[in-house]
């Protein structure tokens, strides 16, 4: 497994699914913890050229419109959340914010009618989300524990990842601003190639980041000043060839000296004010050839 690409196939879910019109907005930003309430008209725009970027990279683009059973909030257009994926197919999680408890199950029904397996599902008490779990070699994931992510869900994740890895990186994470609020492993580890990454230090304990180096990579540094503006949250559309949320021109520069291609997106509506950036807006399901 691989968080770095090249895709063959992306999931997505579009604002007109998650975010509905300006009503359902208005109604639900506050509740969901947004900073504001995103433009519904703008956000379909952004969303539309990030899928263009997007098919720039050659990936097929497919977007879920299944809801499931159950309401589905503006979150759900962050759909890497609801799943992790690995290679016998799907797990599906088992939400730590208590509004995101319908995706899951809404996500399923996408699986089924592409036609992809599912693995199993984390099952109570046990909390898991795909924010917190990216790949850091073909046989080692790495999870954050935190409060979307609980050790029960580490466990049945391991157990379902069975023999297919070598081993399962923890990396303890912060308090920071509480359970309140949009904080993942991957808000401050992006992997963009297999031996490069970039990382917020800062929230990030100390074990964890000796692993890292210990694995080889090297580590783009995000500025305290461009950690808010998502400069850690990068999505790699294939090994040094990545996307980030347009704004932190000081990350960019690093990850350019690094030998990275660096695209960028605006992210107004679609990642700044739902704390969501380019990989929390993708579920990658399958590797191109």
């Amino acid at each position: 497994m691989s968080d770095i690409g090249p895709w063959g196939r992306i999931l997505l879910r579009h604002p007109r699914q998650a975010f509905v019109d300006d009503a359902t907005i208005a109604r639900q930003w506050q509740a969901l913890g947004f900073t504001a309430a995103p433009d519904f008209g703008l956000a379909v725009q952004q969303y539309e050229r990030f899928i263009e970027m997007l098919r720039s990279s050659g990936a097929e683009v497919l977007t879920c419109s299944h809801t499931s059973t159950g309401a589905l909030s503006l979150d759900s257009l962050y759909v890497r959340d609801a799943s992790v994926m690995c290679p016998q197919g799907a797990i599906l999680c088992r939400m730590g914010k208590p509004q995101r408890e319908a995706e899951p199950a809404a996500l399923a029904e996408c699986y089924r009618s592409l036609g992809i397996p599912i693995l199993g599902a984390i099952e109570p008490p046990g909390t898991l989300e795909g924010g917190d779990v990216t790949w850091l070699g073909p046989r080692l994931p790495a999870v954050g524990r935190g409060y979307r992510t609980n050790d029960e869900g580490i466990r049945q994740l391991r157990a379902l990842l069975g023999d297919t890895i070598d081993a399962l990186l923890v990396a303890p994470l912060p308090h920071y601003r509480g359970p309140g609020d949009v904080f993942h492993l991957m808000s401050i580890l992006s992997p963009v190639d297999h031996d490069l990454a970039v990382v917020y230090s800062p929230l990030m304990a100390v074990t964890f980041r000796e692993a890292l180096l210990g694995l080889g990579y090297t580590l783009v540094e995000v500025p305290d000043d461009e950690f808010d503006s998502m400069g850690a949250n990068v999505f790699a559309l294939s090994p040094r060839r990545c996307l980030m949320v347009d704004g932190n021109p000081k990350t960019r520069a690093a990850l350019e000296r690094a030998g990275a291609e660096v695209l960028v997106y605006d992210g107004s509506e679609i990642s700044l004010k739902g704390g969501g950036g380019p990989t929390c807006l993708t579920r990658p399901i399958s590797m191109g050839s």
